[in-house]
């Protein structure tokens, strides 16, 4: 017997708006913001420049925009007693409050001269809490690690390990992840005697004391990695042995120098807390002016 056959099904339409999910038009949303971005940085481009040319040059003005408005912290690290907690309470309350060695983490919002706030956040220098400052890595566009430039050669080697603990971090950040900017502050300035016949300011001495005093101690600890030799006591307790962070991409023989690390450029400047008001809105000392003008020019 011959099979029946069977009628044929009528196709079922189905509305435009069913074809639509919500997650589809969210990203066909992020699409044309996209497009619209780029469009607008192609405009502004030389008329001169080819298609690629022009396309390629938007995407990483667009991308060097959107790195330079993500986060809005500065973060102070540092050992124990360097003064961290002092320049938090000039940076937000604009007075130098009472302080002792924090055993928490400290913030507050301060505010630029260009009237935008930045979020400053204290982080304790003790060797069992400063690795919490990675809490904060995701939203820091400027770290600032407060060195007391007074006494820095008692305690070298653990400001050192320390310091090389935020190197190794820096280092260690996935590619997506725009690195933040790193600013050493040889604080307590004010304790160095200027010469005036050589016309150094009490600043500069304390920013080249700093300098050549971590190098000295990053480089010992470098030699000591390359060699094998267990840097243990050479810093705090709890010290690792595989922590990179301290290339320079240096010629055979020399030794590690901040001006040619890998990692990127970093910044010295001279601070100090002293009852000295520069008189601008932001109550700011004028051992403190140099930070300000830092961090207007990062944040």
């Amino acid at each position: 017997m011959d099979d029946q056959l069977q009628p044929e099904k009528t196709p079922e339409i189905l509305p435009l708006s069913a074809t639509f999910t919500p997650q589809s038009l969210i990203a066909a949303s992020l699409l044309v913001a996209l497009l619209f971005v780029i469009g607008n940085a192609i405009s502004g481009l030389p008329p001169k420049m080819s298609t690629n040319c022009r396309v390629l040059a938007a995407v990483y003005l667009f991308n060097r925009t959107r790195s330079k408005t993500k986060g809005n912290t500065f973060l102070l690290v540092g050992p124990p007693d360097a003064g961290k907690t002092a320049i938090l309470s000039q940076l937000v309350y604009g007075q130098t409050l009472p302080t002792q060695a924090s055993m928490q983490t400290n913030s507050g919002v301060a505010s630029l001269s260009s009237k935008r706030s930045i979020r400053v956040v204290d982080v304790p220098g003790h060797a069992r809490l400063r690795d919490q400052f990675q809490e904060y890595m995701p939203e820091t566009k400027v770290i600032g690690f407060v060195v007391d430039a007074n006494n820095v050669s008692r305690n070298a080697p653990a400001v050192a390990e320390h310091l090389h603990h935020i190197l190794h971090a820096l280092t260690s950040l996935p590619p997506s992840q725009h690195p933040p900017a790193l600013v050493i502050l040889a604080h307590k300035a004010d304790l160095f005697k200027a010469s005036s016949a050589s016309g150094i300011s009490s600043s500069t001495l304390a920013v080249n004391r700093v300098k050549a005093i971590l190098e000295r101690e990053l480089e010992k600890r470098r030699a000591s990695q390359s060699g094998g030799v267990n840097v243990e006591g050479l810093g705090e307790e709890g010290e690792r042995t595989d922590m990179g962070g301290l290339e320079c991409g240096e010629k055979e023989g020399s030794t590690f120098k901040f001006d040619e690390w890998e990692g990127g450029e970093i910044t010295f400047i001279g601070t100090s807390v002293v009852s000295n008001f520069a008189g601008d809105e932001k109550g700011a000392t004028a051992g403190l002016e140099p930070l300000w003008q830092c961090l207007e020019e990062f944040m």
